[in-house]
């Protein structure tokens, strides 16, 4: 597999970093579902700890992300795929880029401003963003929510894209994204 983009085809970079980042984010929703509920203990604090370095894992992921996408472009569009379609998707990858720096941002401002100090996998410090202020944490913990409730239906409607397009419009949308081999000859559409 060809680490740079091409004009038919994601990279290896652009497929590995893209799947990591889902994976991660399905992991952080889980984690951030079922920490709220957890009763006081090491293993809570010990989630919570896990939870925000792995925001601070995304966070960095898609700066290299968009860095690398920056760097290698993308690829062209998919022949035959509506203007409309085509710029709908640019909206929502765009949007899914802000969201996906936003929200572990706002994480970051609502432990700060809860006064607990941030640490990645207890190996790096990193600075409070803002001072200790209640009110503050309260309301960027409902930010925080909203980021990521949006982020889960932009990323649902993401999916069903790639999916109208591998069944209904039987082009090679998903295709480009996967790993080479994942699909079968005649299941890629046309490419």
């Amino acid at each position: 597999m060809a680490l740079e983009n091409t004009s038919d085809q994601w990279g290896g970079v652009s497929k590995t970093l893209h799947w990591l980042i889902v994976i991660l984010i399905i992991v952080m929703g889980w984690l951030g579902l079922t920490m709220v509920d957890l009763p006081n203990s090491p293993h809570k604090i010990a989630t919570y700890a896990l939870h925000k370095s792995i925001g601070l894992t995304i966070f960095a992921l898609v700066i290299a992300r968009l860095a690398w996408r920056l760097y290698a472009g993308a690829p062209a569009e998919v022949a035959g795929t509506p203007r409309w379609q085509h710029t709908l998707a640019t909206l929502m990858h765009w949007a899914l880029y802000a969201l996906l720096l936003v929200t572990p941002l706002s994480g970051w401002i609502v432990n700060s401003a809860a006064g607990f100090p941030l640490q990645w996998f207890g190996m790096i410090n990193l600075p409070a963003l803002v001072a200790r202020d209640h009110d503050l944490h309260e309301r960027m913990a409902n930010v925080h929510q909203y980021l990521f409730w949006t982020m889960v239906v932009l990323a649902v409607l993401h999916a069903g894209a790639a999916l109208y397009h591998h069944f209904i419009q039987r082009d090679a949308t998903l295709a480009r994204m996967l790993p080479r081999g994942w699909l079968r000859a005649n299941d890629q559409g046309d490419t």
